[in-house]
């Protein structure tokens, strides 16, 4: 007949027994909340897939109504100025040639002056200025510099016009002067020929050719006289 356990034995055995049963149960509650987590993760991110689905489609429908939307607003801007070129020639003429004017020279500075040029600082158009009226000034002295030169010399000329125009009116009325000397001296010759005319002989005929040689030569100072003469009336001067 087997002996019966003892109190010691018996209580061992039911306190593994217990052990064995808290450990089951804790590793069931483990595994229970990880398949939780994990579906509640699978859950979330499949969520976030289809929103983010939505939104891109949203995006993309957006992107493609604002284009649509550009690419008709950019060619009914096309037509129109298509069409308002055809049906005003001379504004679009005119257009062209305010265009072409702007590219010079001249008007491209003016806009600028009054566009951009405005935004200078003030102190860089005080400088400017400021250099503007160094050369200026600089000018200045150099112009007084030279019209006083030219005062004086005008002064001299003026000087020796005046000299000039008193030794011209002398001399003017000494040639007119000797052009009647000069005339008087022809008439004589002239009378002398005649004379020698009346006379006979080979001496008289000499005489008479070299008288007329005479004449012709006192015609001739005297016209040039008359010319001299006449010059200086033309300028002015009395004779």
């Amino acid at each position: 007949m087997a002996d019966a356990p003892t109190p010691s034995t018996s209580s061992s055995s039911a306190s593994n027994e217990n052990g064995a049963s808290s450990s089951s149960s804790t590793i069931t509650s483990m595994t229970e909340g990880l398949q939780r987590t994990v579906i509640n993760s699978t859950d979330s991110a499949l969520r976030s897939a289809r929103s983010l689905h939505h939104s891109s489609q949203d995006f993309l429908s957006h992107l493609a109504s604002n284009y649509k939307t550009f690419e008709h607003a950019f060619f009914n801007t096309i037509k129109e100025g298509l069409m308002t070129t055809a049906e005003h020639p001379t504004a679009t003429v005119g257009v062209g040639v305010a265009a072409t004017f702007l590219l010079l020279r001249g008007p491209r500075r003016f806009l600028f002056r009054h566009t951009l040029g405005r935004l200078q600082s003030e102190e860089a158009q005080f400088v400017k200025a400021e250099k503007n009226v160094k050369e200026l000034s600089t000018s200045v002295d150099l112009m007084k510099k030279e019209s006083r030169k030219l005062l004086e010399r005008a002064t001299l000329a003026e000087k020796d016009m005046k000299y000039g125009h008193t030794e011209l009116m002398k001399a003017g009325s000494q040639i007119q002067h000797l052009a009647k000397s000069v005339y008087k001296v022809e008439a004589q010759a002239v009378d002398l020929m005649d004379n020698l005319r009346e006379i006979p002989g080979r001496e008289a005929l000499r005489l008479r050719a070299e008288v007329a040689s005479i004449a012709s030569l006192l015609k001739r100072q005297r016209a040039f006289l008359d010319k001299r003469i006449m010059k200086i009336s033309e300028l002015g001067v009395p004779v």
